[in-house]
């Protein structure tokens, strides 16, 4: 598949900068130890699948409930290692996103803050990329929750498997089907797996979100990548 054209973000300058300008300890630590090496073969990049559940979908107004993080390579996906956190939201807790993510009123009312898991969250995802289904959802729910409990947010590199998804049919698509503007298909984390013949999982558990996305990038890479490709060409 041909890299995605736009200019690519130098991700170990980026990390120097924020490194040198935060204030707070936690993101310094993180920053120093974020993996930046943009010429590395994915076959030999460390990833970390990373999922939330939150009280709605606009970042600026709701807040994470639930975290789901699972290590993995190309090779091999470490379930023993990975995390799962329920957290207590700052935001109201929505009647129709207790109904999607089957989390209660009960259950964050005995659950930490998300302040309380910040310190083994930034350890979990440190020395490895972030990867998601769907960038906007992680990258800015992430960041508008250390905004509102540290007062300074976060910057990290991800690989996206929907934006992957959506290259590859684009690909597939060719020039009569953009000419004729036919639809892509749909880039539904569910949907993308099926086209890999991936078995189906249980929607919107964080856990298991993670697990199946980590499961989706490995076949996206096997099926569409060279295992020497650099992972600047993956990564936003």
């Amino acid at each position: 598949m041909n890299p995605r054209n736009h200019k690519a973000i130098d991700w170990q300058a980026r990390y120097n900068e924020l490194a040198n300008s935060t204030k707070n300890k936690l993101l310094k630590h993180f920053y120093a130890g974020a993996y930046n090496q943009d010429k590395a073969a994915i076959k030999d990049v460390p990833f970390v699948a990373m999922d939330f559940e939150t009280t709605g979908l606009n970042s600026q107004n709701d807040d994470i409930v639930s975290v789901g993080l699972v290590p993995f390579n190309l090779e091999r996906i470490y379930c023993k290692h990975s995390r799962h956190w329920v957290v207590q939201p700052r935001r109201n807790l929505h009647e129709e996103s207790i109904l999607i993510h089957g989390i209660t009123h009960s259950e964050v009312d005995d659950a930490p803050d998300f302040n309380q898991i910040i310190e083994p969250l930034l350890e979990a995802l440190s020395g490895k990329v972030v990867v998601v289904h769907y960038a906007a959802i992680e990258r800015h729910f992430l960041n508008n929750a250390l905004l509102l409990r540290l007062k300074e947010g976060i910057e990290f590199a991800l690989v996206d498997t929907m934006e992957i998804e959506k290259r590859a049919l684009k690909a597939r698509q060719g020039l009569l089907g953009r000419l004729f503007n036919t639809k892509l298909g749909s880039l539904r984390l569910t949907d993308c797996r099926a086209r890999y013949s991936l078995p189906a999982y249980q929607n919107h558990n964080a856990l298991t979100d993670a697990l199946a996305t980590a499961e989706l990038l490995q076949a996206q890479l096997s099926y569409h990548y060279r295992v020497d490709t650099p992972i600047s060409e993956l990564w936003l």
